[in-house]
């Protein structure tokens, strides 16, 4: 995959959205089963076992989706997700973390999620 620039990305998130809303919601059901099948863990009226790999395997099939847009899907709890870029002739990855409300913020291959800037 190649590329994006600031502006194909954030439409590309635009694009992606439905998809990782529907990734948070689904990650919570998987949590919420999981717990309910732990001897001893609370009731859930979502279900049993069977609900349970149902949403891991919708989980699986929602993540590969947004992968196969040449975005990088790099946390589910909180969701992280990159976009390769180059800024002045800079690889960076354009990132955006669940519950911000656009992308704006970018950071150099090398350092990682801590060393996040806002976009010029």
């Amino acid at each position: 995959m190649g590329l994006f620039t600031i502006d194909e990305a954030r439409a590309e998130l635009a694009q992606l959205m439905p998809l990782l809303d529907e990734i948070v919601v689904v990650r919570a059901d998987v949590v919420e089963l999981t717990a309910a099948l732990t001897p001893g863990g609370p009731q859930s009226s979502l279900g049993g076992l069977p609900e349970r790999k149902a949403a891991e395997a919708r989980l699986n099939e929602l993540m590969t989706e947004v992968q196969q847009t040449g975005v990088e899907l790099k946390g589910i709890a909180p969701l992280l997700v990159d976009f390769p870029a180059d800024l002045d002739g800079v690889p960076v990855l354009l990132c955006w973390l669940e519950g911000e409300a656009a992308l704006e913020w970018y950071h150099r291959l090398d350092l990682g999620f801590a060393g996040r800037r806002r976009l010029p």
